[in-house]
């Protein structure tokens, strides 16, 4: 068998990826690569380096006198020579990783070298692009790189219309239909997550809003703002909007229109009732009924004692998630931060006459 042009020319610096030669004794064992080029190698540095190859070494042979080859086949021989150079020098060209970073993550994984298959997983993973991304998805789960896996799924799933478009893609469905059923749940549970966080955010915005409006329900009770306020106090005409006056507004409109409405008695206005739902939650919020100012507190608070455990449970919890949410909001934000969201929550607000209901 003929030897490779490129590794008969002796044992050079550019062989080895090494700065001195000198030292190392004269090669014993051969790598057979693809075209049946070969790479003269040390068995005793190759076993040091990976478990794979030290057992490939270490097997009996037929013959005593028969040399000592150890094949590496299926990959680019310049794949391979770059892979020999990592076990001699722990290093690779970025150069080598450009042209065979998918070759040596196999390699890396087959004989068991963990410090390239982590420089590889790492490079790859900067390297995606929306034509290669397929093909390093399935190596990488071919090669449990965990990492990397993931990191092409998440690729694959924000650039899904594209990605279905390459012929990696259509590779995939004619070759490998779980893969692609694995890609598909994951999108689906991504979209899955992104609603419920939605959900979750919407329902936390509510609970501010409704944290708001008990605050700013007491103050036009027990201060006064603009245009409402106690019986025994004359409303503040002269004073300027308060600092939550979008709500406050609001607050005071849906006052006067229920002390007006005709429909409220037989509970045909949908205004009226956002007000008695306003009016119960503060009740239930309340630890001093007996002297707070806000209209029917204490009878809302004694008419609760009376209902049935179930609703009383049901407005607890709404008192336990409003109280939550502007407590966590408050500790997990900067002050700026808070200020910023908070005016773009009163951005966002319906109009004053249009309080927001809602339902337990």
């Amino acid at each position: 068998m003929e030897v490779s042009p490129t590794a008969t020319s002796g044992i050079s610096v550019d062989l080895y990826g090494l700065s001195d030669t000198k030292s190392l004794p004269e090669p014993d064992v051969d790598i057979l690569t693809c075209d049946a080029l070969r790479i003269p190698a040390h068995s005793s540095i190759l076993a040091s380096v990976s478990p794979v190859l030290e057992n490939v070494i270490d097997r009996p042979r037929k013959h005593r006198s028969s040399e000592r080859v150890i094949p590496i086949l299926g990959v680019p021989y310049d794949a391979v020579l770059a892979f020999v150079r990592f076990l001699y020098s722990s290093s690779c060209s970025e150069e080598n990783m450009e042209k065979y970073g998918i070759h040596l993550l196999a390699l890396s994984h087959v004989y068991l070298v963990p410090q390239l298959k982590h420089r590889c997983t790492k490079e790859l993973g900067q390297r995606l692009t929306i034509e290669n991304v397929v093909d390093v998805l399935q190596l990488a789960k071919m090669c449990d790189a965990a990492d990397l896996y993931l990191k092409c799924l998440k690729l694959v799933a924000n650039h899904f219309k594209v990605v279905e478009t390459t012929e990696g893609w259509k590779f995939l469905q004619d070759h490998d239909p779980w893969l692609e059923l694995d890609i598909l749940q994951f999108i689906d549970e991504i979209e899955s997550r992104k609603k419920r966080t939605r959900k979750h955010r919407e329902e936390q915005r509510l609970y501010l809003q409704l944290s708001e409006a008990m605050e700013c329900l007491e103050h036009i009770c027990k201060e006064g703002c603009t245009s409402v306020g106690p019986y025994d106090m004359e409303p503040g005409h002269k004073r300027g909007p308060c600092s939550k006056f979008s709500t406050c507004q609001g607050l005071q409109m849906l006052f006067q229109h229920f002390a007006t409405c005709k429909r409220r008695v037989n509970g045909g206005c949908l205004r009226c009732k956002r007000m008695w739902q306003l009016l119960k939650l503060h009740s239930s919020m309340c630890d001093e009924p007996d002297s707070c100012r806000v209209p029917l507190c204490r009878q809302f608070k004694l008419k609760m004692q009376q209902e049935k455990k179930r609703d009383e449970a049901r407005w607890k919890l709404l008192v336990k998630k409003v109280v939550s949410a502007k407590t966590i909001s408050s500790l997990s934000l900067p002050k700026r931060k808070r200020e910023e969201e908070l005016g773009e929550a009163r951005s966002t607000t319906p109009p004053p006459n249009g309080i927001r209901s809602f339902r337990l």
